[in-house]
This record gives C-alpha cells, structure tokens and sequence, in this order.
C-alpha cells in the first residue's frame, strides 16, 4: 500500500482531520519564510495530539544541524526532511548528532522511514537532478518542484530511480491516481492540494485519500 503524507498542518483541527483518515506522515514546517511556518511549541503541541501510528517529519530549508537534532532528540519530530542545499557532510553530521536511541534500523517488512532517519528533498527540472537525487546518502529522497511551489514537475523526467521515493509537487485528489499508476513512488507528498485558501481542508483531505484507494 502507498503511503500518504500531509504537509504543513499547523492548527488542531488539521491534526484531528488526519487522525483519522489514516495517513502515514504528517509534515510540520520550521521554515520561517514559508506561509506553512510553525514553531517548536506549536509543533510540540501538535505532535502530542496526533496519532502515534503516524510519523512526524520536520521539514526544514538549511537549518542548524544541531537545532534540528534537538528537535528529534527532544521527541517533538521523528524524522527530519532536507529542503534546502544539504549535501551529504551535512547528513553524515545530522546523523552524528541525533542520539543513537532515535536512529531506529530499517526493519524486513518495507523501506519505511523511521525514528531519526533523514528525507533529503530535490528540486527536479532536468535527468540530471534524478541522478544527483539517487546517489544521496539520506535514508530517503523527495522528488519535487520546488519547495511549496504547488506544481506538478514533468514526470517523464524520472525515468529509472532505482531507489524508493517520495514523490511531490502539485499533486492532488485528480491526479493521484496517475500518479501512481506511472511512478510508482514509494509514497506521496501533498500540502497545497488539500487547503483552500491557504489553510488544510477536511473534505479535500478526504477526497485525496478516496481517490487513493480506487
């Protein structure tokens, strides 16, 4: 089964809208220029009223890598998610950084990302950005737009990952389905898609995921 990830909840009713639609991932944005934006008391508060099935990803755009191990070591994130111009240092000095009781191994069952392992996020406009996106060294990459942008890259442009991944980018309860169809992403990404007006939408929530499941 595909997993689902809904980003940039920041309001109690957005948590307790996903809570019971049963999706994988919530995004939480530390990015201060993005509209999406939500401190760490917030996403503290947050993230004690969400499911404990569901993974807390902090999303972040060239941040400290000690403020965000503070933030997974602290338990108000599980998992940390690269926008910015990371590169593999940067990793390796995340992973150094976040407590080895947080880094959990990749169980038999899957490729699932869990407790302290790192989502490095591309930017894909050309072949050459895939490729440079496949040899990453974080335990699992994003494909994208652009952070936030809301639009929907050229897919032909993929072709062969050969690694698991997130797929992102102005993907909604109309394209999902092809989406999966021609992909085959490891699981999708979905922030703008599900909002109007800039703010989470339950019924667009819910459309996502029935248009998931057909």
């Amino acid at each position: 089964m595909i997993k689902v990830k809904f980003c940039g909840l920041r309001r109690q009713e957005d948590i307790e809208a996903v809570n019971g639609l049963g999706i994988d991932y919530a995004g939480f944005v530390f990015a201060k220029k993005s509209k999406r934006f939500v401190d760490p008391e917030t996403a503290r508060e947050l993230k004690n009223m969400l499911d404990p099935k569901i993974t807390a990803v902090g999303v972040f755009v060239d941040e400290n890598p000690e403020a965000v191990a503070g933030l997974v070591n602290g338990g108000i994130i599980d998992v940390p998610q690269l926008h910015g111009s990371e590169d593999d240092a940067y990793i390796a000095r995340l992973r150094e950084l976040i407590k080895p009781g947080k880094r959990t191994v990749l169980g038999t069952d899957g490729p699932d990302v869990v407790q302290g392992q790192i989502i490095k996020a591309f930017r894909i406009a050309s072949e050459e950005d895939v490729r440079r996106a496949a040899k990453s060294t974080a335990d699992m990459i994003l494909l994208d737009s652009g952070a936030g942008s809301g639009r929907e890259f050229d897919w032909t442009l993929i072709g062969r990952v050969g690694r698991p991944f997130f797929l992102a980018g102005g993907l909604d309860s109309d394209n999902v389905g092809k989406a999966i169809r021609e992909l085959e992403p490891y699981a999708l990404d979905v922030s703008s898609g599900i909002e109007t007006d800039g703010f989470k939408d339950k019924e667009k929530m819910v459309r996502f995921m029935e248009a998931l499941r057909l």
